[in-house]
């Protein structure tokens, strides 16, 4: 629980204490009621106290005991350094409304891949690529100008997330060709196949009925400039034709109609360098085929719904921002039907020691819960928690997709 939620509910229980103490007139004669309902508001006062002070120990454990077990280990998020700077006020994420399809297609953050070798996940296609170990994190260096594939199973689906993590040189580089991505194997940029470039100043979108004069879009200089250097998270968002992209909190298209090439195959093209300062690195790959169930359809029919869209900061309970969409949308279900009450599922992958993963997901758990209680105002009362770890995996966890669809949180109607 954070200061916030425990500030939050002293002052909701302290407010009960307040309103029961209040005279009622013509029931003088029910003193003895008002003084048990004193007493009651008194015992909530004190049990918001102790579960605040239970939950900051039990932060405080989980942050010790999950970063010792599993330093090596991402858990499929953005790495931990270096690391972009969060906005303080999650309101700057409310334009934001990324939400990651649950069926993971692909999935990579070189975990798993040896130092000194290209990239197991990718396919190569040229230039001078290796995986190297950087402030404890494996990621891949682009070293040239490179092109590797995305190898997705069959072809994109009609309704697909596409996410990369890469860290942009620390010194700007002008033209629109850092890194640029399109479905297929070649180059095409026709018609129905468009190639989305990026820079930290902007983006420019050349076919799929978008052309480079048209479609350049630029971002302030303060906005770029904290991208130097740092990890840029780039999410792609595709409902048939429809497609959406953001970088970081931004959003930078909102196009209704755009080619995009369903293929087995997503060509990515990155200018890197040698040169420190012009450095390239992508750090996490993930391709995953978005399904229609809408939540309170999915409680109502299935009694279950499992999200990827909550994210955590790594081997931690701390909520990142970007976990605003899905939040809203649960607020929203639980606003929209008032007699809905729910269990809040933490699960965990297979990588790490059992007891580590069985607390951490037990306070990622409760997280959420805070979140929705003092973020959206839901009463706590409809909400509880459990943390399964990695004991009910909803895939087998032998590959990286694997283990990257089993790290989720799951909504269960009560």
């Amino acid at each position: 629980m954070s200061m916030r939620t425990a500030r939050w509910l002293l002052a909701t229980a302290c407010a009960a204490v307040l309103v029961a103490a209040q005279p009622t007139p013509g029931l003088a004669q029910l003193g003895g009621l008002k003084k048990k309902a004193e007493e009651a508001a008194k015992k909530k006062v004190e049990e918001a106290l102790k579960k605040a002070a239970a939950d900051s120990v039990k932060n405080a454990a989980v942050k010790d005991s999950v970063a010792k077990a599993d330093s090596a280990k991402t858990k499929g998020q953005a790495p931990a350094a270096p690391a972009v700077a969060k906005p303080a006020d999650p309101k700057v994420w409310d334009n934001y409304d990324f939400v990651p399809g649950s069926k993971v297609v692909f999935f990579t953050d070189f975990s798993e891949d040896k130092v000194g070798n290209f990239a197991r996940g990718l396919k190569y296609k040229g230039g001078t690529m290796d995986v190297v170990d950087r402030d404890g994190i494996k990621m891949l260096r682009i070293g040239s100008r490179s092109e590797f594939y995305v190898p997705v199973r069959g072809k994109l689906p009609q309704r697909f997330t596409l996410e990369f993590d890469v860290i942009a040189p620390s010194t700007y580089l002008q033209g629109y060709d850092v890194f640029a991505f399109e479905g297929g194997a070649v180059l095409d940029r026709g018609a129905k196949s468009a190639e989305v470039n990026w820079n930290t100043s902007g983006t420019v979108i050349i076919g799929g009925g978008q052309s480079a004069m048209t479609s350049d879009t630029k971002v302030p200089d303060a906005f770029y400039k904290g991208l130097l250097g740092q990890v840029a998270h780039i999410r792609v968002l595709m409902d048939s034709a429809y497609f959406k992209l953001y970088v970081n909190e931004r959003r930078m298209y909102n196009i209704p109609e755009l080619g995009f090439k369903r293929d087995s195959l997503i060509r990515v093209a990155i200018r890197g360098s040698e040169d420190p300062n012009l450095a390239m690195y992508v750090t996490r790959v993930r391709v995953a085929e978005s399904e229609i169930d809408v939540l309170y359809d999915a409680l109502a029919n299935k009694g279950r719904w499992a999200t990827q869209g909550i994210l955590f900061a790594t081997g931690r309970a701390e909520l990142q921002p970007e976990s605003r969409p899905v939040l809203k949308e649960i607020a929203a279900t639980l606003k929209d039907h008032a007699d809905l009450k729910i269990l809040i599922e933490g699960h965990t992958d297979n990588v790490g020691a059992p007891a580590s993963n069985m607390t951490l997901s037990d306070a990622r758990a409760a997280a959420v819960k805070a979140a929705l209680v003092a973020d959206f105002a839901i009463a706590a009362d409809r909400i509880t928690t459990k943390g399964f770890g990695d004991t009910k995996p909803a895939v087998p966890n032998a590959t990286a997709e694997g283990r990257a669809q089993n790290r989720r949180v799951e909504v269960v109607k009560q």
